[in-house]
């Protein structure tokens, strides 16, 4: 997988298609995007309609859930999941027209509800039955990072549930469904004052790395690879995935 991601911010671009009537009118995208990019795509869609005129539309959800979707048939155009393996596996299955690019990491944390009620300090609180943990499904990428992360630390956590995406974690959280739950930083920055976060050794030096790439089958192409350039150059739509609490791939 290609790892690089250009800086700096690209100009004003054109999509337009033929409209039935013979004039000129914006192209529309599908995006399957990961559950954890909900907020932060939303708002660099609404920045590139504003640059292009063109409308797009998301989806949002586990990684792994898009790419079944999308070896089912399910129409789309740009494809940005919350690791490489689920990218990957979109590639093997031939559903990418080009080489995925990197353009964000995220780590894992431990949320409470607010004020901690189980006083959860470290991931090995979490061993302790008493703790009622949610984690995501291994099959989605924060639930293999929770098995990473777990194994390297010798810790063996038993959820009381396992969710389908992160956002669905940090529901449970915030609704006081379970006294911890492991979330990606961005995702407990959107929980606010309704969740407390805690650190894990080690968490941010193991990220896990977000790729983007055009689809196979895409419907408007040239208008989905200027989607994907966008997130990757415009250096306002860099700004609201670093004011979200993502980083720049490093490599």
């Amino acid at each position: 997988m290609k790892r690089s991601f250009a800086l700096g911010a690209i100009g004003a671009l054109t999509l337009t298609a033929c409209g039935g009537n013979g004039e000129e009118e914006a192209d529309s995208i599908i995006v399957f995007a990961a559950a954890s990019l909900n907020e932060v795509f939303e708002e660099i869609g609404e920045l590139y309609t504003e640059e292009t005129g063109a409308q797009v539309s998301f989806t949002f959800a586990g990684s792994s859930g898009l790419v079944e979707q999308l070896e089912n048939g399910a129409p789309a155009d740009v494809l940005a999941t919350a690791d490489e393996t689920n990218m990957n596996n979109a590639v093997e299955g031939g559903l990418v027209a080009a080489d995925p690019e990197l353009f964000a990491e995220n780590y894992l944390v431990i949320v409470t509800p607010a004020g901690n009620p189980a006083d959860v300090a470290s991931l090995e609180d979490l061993e302790d039955d008493a703790v009622e943990t949610v984690i995501c499904a291994v099959q989605v990428p924060c639930g293999a990072a929770t098995q990473r992360i777990s194994e390297a630390a010798g810790v063996a956590i038993t959820p009381v549930s396992e969710e389908t995406s992160v956002t669905d974690v940090l529901g449970r959280v915030r609704n006081g469904e379970a006294d911890a739950g492991l979330v990606y930083a961005t995702d407990a920055l959107q929980g606010g004052d309704e969740v407390e976060t805690v650190e894990i050794a080690g968490a941010e030096e193991d990220p896990n790395l977000y790729p983007i790439a055009l689809l196979e089958n895409a419907d408007a192409p040239e208008a989905g690879q200027e989607f994907v350039d966008f997130v990757l150059t415009d250096e306002l739509a860099q700004n609201i995935l670093s004011e979200a609490g993502f980083t720049r791939p490093q490599g």
